[in-house]
């Protein structure tokens, strides 16, 4: 069965940034085919929304969504109209002021997420909260909200997350 992991960047980055590559190099390395959506020029999370559907919509067998920050909230939204088996989140955008009502219910699967406690876009509390109300894993680091000195770390984990899943049958 093929497997698949597809990323959604955050709001100022793009589809191959570090974190995203590096992530990709440890799916590829448990045998999943990876793919990441380019959102550049879309700053409305319902269209971003509307194109990881579309992008997914061919994909046949297991999907794992990945995002990042709006990318969280968009794999997030699209997480039940896929089926997708896991979710694996970096500071992910809920509970935004103004938007708190907007933060989607995710699909049942295994949620892990990953947090800075020095995170000043997106507050840790809202990550923790979410964590709570859907039984995800949470992983809180010392670093900030790009992440980008957790890499090495945040790759453990997502492949942790990986081959639990293919262990106990998730994606």
């Amino acid at each position: 069965m093929r497997r698949h992991v597809v990323f959604s960047h955050g709001k100022e980055s793009g589809p191959w940034g570090a974190k995203i590559s590096a992530l990709a190099e440890v799916a590829r390395a448990e045998g999943w085919e990876v793919e990441s959506v380019d959102y550049r020029g879309l700053d409305d999370p319902h269209e971003r929304v509307t194109r990881l559907l579309s992008y997914c919509r061919e994909l046949q067998g297991r999907l794992v969504l990945v995002g990042s920050s709006m990318g969280g909230h968009v794999c997030t939204s699209a997480s039940r109209l896929l089926r997708a088996g896991g979710l694996f989140l970096l500071a992910p955008a809920f509970y935004m002021p103004g938007f708190e009502d907007q933060t989607p219910a995710p699909a049942d699967c295994p949620i892990a997420i990953v947090h800075g406690w020095r995170d000043d876009v997106v507050p840790v509390e809202n990550s923790i909260r979410f964590a709570q109300q859907h039984r995800a894993t949470l992983h809180v680091l010392d670093t900030d909200h790009r992440m980008q000195d957790r890499i090495r770390e945040i790759s453990y984990y997502f492949e942790y997350f990986l081959v639990t899943l293919d262990k106990f049958g998730g994606a």
